[in-house]
């Protein structure tokens, strides 16, 4: 009887087991962890292919044995814009974070964006509320850090360390971190820029021991990798040990420095053979995208270690990048930092990985997915309020529900001050660096109404007049422009999107006026001549469309909306109409000289060109060419030259005398 017994108490307890397993795939979830690890910029292309030759292990690992896809992102490309969208589940229009600064009205001053300019809830206020534990680490928009259940180390942290005195001063440590005496504990796992050393970078850089000790400047390629290096390091650390001590339901870090190396040195990745101060960058910086990428693989592997058997590990980016593009213009690799979003490609990665999670492909998944999965992981229902969906394909049980109508019923509690007076500069200065701010910074987001009636946001209202026009509230977006205009009367690029609504919309008289303006403010404005194409195509006027299509690629040619144009009206993208055969030989030579250009070979250009020149002297294009490669070459007078004669060509080129003008104001430093 007693073994009869012990086997019924064996298959009672299987039976429990099989149930308890059942209750989880089809039922609620059992209570889940969750890291969340956000590698700004990591493109899904570069990791696919470096997973395929054997170099990211724990990103294969990740694949094989979780969910994976892409994920994709909207415009604006910009780092505060998305990263909000993801915490917050909401759009720029909702969540109130449309750029990288505002603008202080009485004073003129940019800021950086703060937590105090975000108008709704992140999931770290939510799950706060919920009685769960967060830990949130270097999030875009965190500064000042929110009181939360749990703790928060600000995107401010690290800049703080960039001073000879560091985080010292009741000041400088205002809203570092909450609660505030984490900033203490957490001090010693900071690395400032210094404390990189040659042999750490030697993966990434290869750069000689004088170029490694310069002084630090954002300016400088190698101090900002230094910079990069040493934060994603800091947080790092910062997360692990705030997950091992602090036991979070909730961690999510954030790593900027997958984005900043591609800024910086992502035109070398996988280039071909380059020459001449290509060449030279070639071998300084070629490895540094790739190294990221490892030492990314390397912090996801740290992180899969620490995950216990209830956690769940999710890996995203807020876009991926297109690495290995030369640009047409050389010149602009010099200042390689100077890139922008331009170079964002709409798709980043996801993945996710653990307890609950199943294994496969994703299907179509957007940045407006993941709050309501980190919800639906936490036990919470998903809010009516938020546009995206649960993931519940990765998820082996039935996510809560009904869903609920919406977590903004109480405004997060916040930290009113809105400038960092010692950390803003510096915060500038590298997104200046980045080229996210052109050559000042400008002004930015949609704000929070209660950040105070001094500080607005120019930027952000065109986010959100672009928004509505992309969503078709076309009325909304012409006041909006309308709007600006009355404060901006003279910004070509304002005329040139409200003319494109009012176009869409069929008031074709007013669009013309507008684009017409905005052709007198900047005769260059190559979106102003596209949409003056379009207002003309749909009037019938064909032939004129066609010229103004024409135009806007003489004045970039590879500006795709108008190639597409011209190739549908006329099987042609060649934007100064029917060629001879003498221009179509000289037009291969001059295309192999600009290939050859972007690849530093500049004598190699030039004897092409010249060649180009002796079979065409009347194709314009040829002499467009010389000035540029004579320009890199450093001869300013053979630049001059070539675009004279251009001119004697093309008396109305507006790109040609553009170009003249600065060239003749340039200071000449050898008599070139």
């Amino acid at each position: 009887m007693a073994g009869v017994r012990k086997r019924s108490a064996r298959v009672g307890l299987t039976l429990l087991l099989l149930f308890s397993s059942l209750a989880w795939s089809c039922g609620r979830p059992r209570p889940t962890r969750v890291i969340v690890l956000g590698l700004d910029g990591l493109d899904p292309e570069a990791v696919d292919l470096l997973m395929s030759e054997g170099k990211l292990p724990n990103f294969s690992r990740l694949r094989r044995e979780g969910a994976y896809g892409r994920l994709r992102s909207a415009k604006p490309l910009l780092s505060p814009v998305v990263w909000s969208t993801i915490a917050t589940g909401k759009t720029p229009d909702r969540h109130g974070i449309g750029h990288f600064v505002a603008i202080d009205e009485k004073t003129g001053e940019a800021l950086p964006v703060t937590s105090a300019m975000r108008s709704v809830k992140a999931v770290w206020n939510i799950l706060s509320e919920h009685r769960k534990k967060v830990g949130v680490v270097g999030w875009w928009a965190t500064w000042p850090a929110e009181a939360v259940r749990g703790a928060v180390v600000s995107d401010h942290t690290c800049y703080h360390f960039l001073f000879p005195q560091g985080a010292t001063g009741e000041k400088s440590t205002s809203g570092l971190t909450h609660p505030p005496e984490l900033l203490e504990r957490i001090t010693p796992l900071i690395r400032r820029p210094a404390d990189v050393t040659l042999e750490e970078t030697a993966p990434f850089l290869r750069v000689s021991p004088e170029e490694f000790a310069r002084s630090f400047d954002f300016r400088d390629e190698v101090s900002h990798f230094k910079w990069a290096l040493a934060t994603g390091d800091s947080y790092r650390r910062i997360g692990l040990q705030l997950w091992k001590e602090e036991r979070p339901d909730l961690l999510m870090v954030y790593i900027e420095g997958t984005d900043s190396v591609a800024h910086l040195f992502g035109h070398l990745f996988r280039a071909g053979p380059l020459a001449g101060e290509l060449a030279t960058q070639q071998e300084k910086y070629g490895q540094a995208v790739e190294a990221m990428y490892g030492w990314a693989d390397r912090l996801v592997g740290e992180y899969l270690e620490v995950m216990g058997r209830d956690t769940v590990l999710i890996v995203l980016s807020d876009h991926g990048f297109e690495l290995g593009q030369l640009p047409d213009d050389p010149s602009k690799t010099r200042d390689m930092r100077r890139v922008s979003e331009r170079f964002h490609r709409l798709e980043g990665v996801l993945y996710l990985h653990g307890h609950g999670i199943k294994r496969g492909r994703l299907r179509e998944s957007t940045i407006l997915d993941v709050a309501p999965t980190l919800l639906a992981l936490a036990g919470l229902a998903p809010a009516r309020d938020m546009p995206g969906r649960v993931l519940a394909e990765a998820l082996a049980f039935i996510p809560p529900g009904p869903a609920v109508a919406t977590y903004e019923s109480e405004r997060p509690s916040r930290a009113r001050d809105a400038r960092d007076a010692g950390v803003d500069p510096a915060i500038l200065e590298r997104l200046q660096s980045l080229g996210y701010l052109g050559d000042s910074a400008g002004p930015a987001p949609v704000l929070d109404a209660e950040a105070g009636p001094s500080t607005r946001s120019p930027q952000g209202e065109r986010v959100l007049a672009a928004l509505h026009f992309e969503a078709g509230r076309y009325e909304a977006a012409v006041e909006a422009y309308q709007q600006l205009l009355q404060e901006e009367p003279e910004d070509a690029s304002l005329h040139t999107s409200l003319a494109g609504v009012l176009g869409a919309v069929g008031r074709f008289d007013e669009a013309m006026k507008h684009l017409d303006t905005a052709l007198a403010l900047q005769p260059l404005s190559v979106e102003a001549y596209h949409n003056r194409a379009v207002v003309l195509e749909r009037r019938d006027r064909r032939e004129e469309a066609i010229e103004q299509y024409r135009t806007a690629l003489r004045y970039r040619p590879s500006y795709e909306p108008s190639r597409r144009a011209l190739a549908r009206l006329t099987g042609s993208v060649e934007a100064r109409g029917a060629q001879t055969g003498a221009e179509k030989r000289a037009e291969v030579l001059a295309e192999a000289a600009a290939a050859a250009a972007r690849r530093g070979d500049y004598p190699g250009a030039m004897k092409q060109l010249a060649e180009a020149e002796r079979i065409a002297p009347r194709y314009v294009l040829v002499y467009q060419y010389q000035s540029n490669v004579a320009y890199l070459m450093g001869d300013r007078r053979a630049a001059t030259r070539a675009l004279e004669k251009a001119l004697a060509i093309e008396p109305e080129n507006a790109l040609f005398r553009a170009n003249l003008e600065r060239l003749r104001a340039q200071p000449s430093k050898d008599g070139r």
